[in-house]
């Protein structure tokens, strides 16, 4: 699996700064609504119904925030930079400017994990994190993020 199979160009933004968790939610779920043609509302819905269970923010200004979604036949992914970061409840408590979301179909098993660990393996690399946050164009950020695993493999 490589990050290029889980994420469109689409899929990637910058935005300025949110107020909340759930405002975060609800940007991510308007760009998987325009990348995917997912339903806001429920898109919403389940990343909040997974964060209660426990925070996605996995340290270093990153967060992985997920959810399975019915209707989806795919695992999909949106990559979003904070202009501001954003106080997350992160296990090292430091707030997040990196947030890359990942949704799977509900009947996923094994994909959704493998995207999961792709995805929290590329994003442990701080210089990798660096070059990102340096980045404010949507198109050269997908580059990036794409490209990251053919170095890697190299």
């Amino acid at each position: 699996m490589q990050i290029s199979s889980i994420l469109k160009p689409g899929a990637v933004r910058v935005i300025g700064a949110v107020s909340s968790k759930k405002r975060l939610f609800q940007e991510v779920a308007e760009v998987a609504q325009a990348a995917y043609g997912l339903s806001a509302q429920a898109t919403v819905e389940a990343l909040l119904d997974r964060e209660s269970l426990g925070p996605t923010g996995v340290g270093h200004g990153v967060a992985l925030p997920h959810a399975r979604l019915s209707g989806l036949d795919m695992v999909c992914g949106v990559f979003l930079i904070l202009e501001k970061p954003l106080d997350f409840d992160s296990v090292d408590r430091q707030p997040v400017d990196i947030a890359f979301s990942l949704f799977a179909p509900e009947d996923a098993g094994v994909e959704h994990l493998k995207a999961l660990a792709l995805v929290s393996r590329t994003l442990r690399e701080q210089s990798f994190c660096t070059k990102l946050r340096a980045n404010h164009d949507p198109a050269t950020l997908f580059t990036i993020l794409t490209e990251a695993q053919s170095v890697q493999a190299a």
